[in-house]
């Protein structure tokens, strides 16, 4: 894709699987100096949780629908649902036996608004933009007064 308007760099930590979480996100706008940065922590959630909470919550911040996006994760877990088109299957049957249901949910609502790219990138591999981004996860998960994830159901 050569329009790519934005990169968004996304990364979800859980200290314990479930445990105290958060997310962290880098929003750069291409051939601008534009930065943002985001991240938050919730009290007791899971490091896929996360992983796809930063995408979806990145995908909401962007002002204009329609804006050509590239992802770079180290989830493969949201990256194979997206790219392998898992979440079409799972979303005929309602996403039944599924984990996360109210966060793909809330995904496709999001994804379905931009053109979306996704790339994978090794995790903890020195990638300045993922280093950053876990950073701000974990610094998230141990904030004070962490919010309740909501949708969390350890079932």
């Amino acid at each position: 894709m050569d329009n790519i308007q934005v990169h968004i760099y996304t990364d979800g930590a859980a200290r314990g699987n479930p445990g105290p979480g958060g997310y962290g996100i880098v929003m750069e706008w291409v051939g601008k100096p534009y930065k943002k940065e985001f991240s938050e922590g919730f009290k007791h959630t899971t490091n896929n949780r996360m992983e796809l909470l930063a995408v979806i919550e990145a995908l909401k911040k962007l002002k204009n629908e329609g804006t050509y996006v590239k992802v770079f994760t180290d989830s493969k877990y949201v990256v194979d649902t997206v790219e392998k088109k898992w979440y079409v299957k799972w979303e005929k049957t309602n996403f039944k036996g599924k984990k996360n249901p109210d966060l793909w949910k809330l995904f496709l609502v999001e994804y379905r608004k931009q053109h979306v790219s996704f790339q994978w990138i090794k995790g903890h591999n020195n990638h300045r933009q993922n280093e950053r981004c876990d950073a701000l996860a974990v610094a998230a998960s141990k904030e004070r007064n962490l919010k309740e994830d909501s949708g969390f159901n350890p079932s």
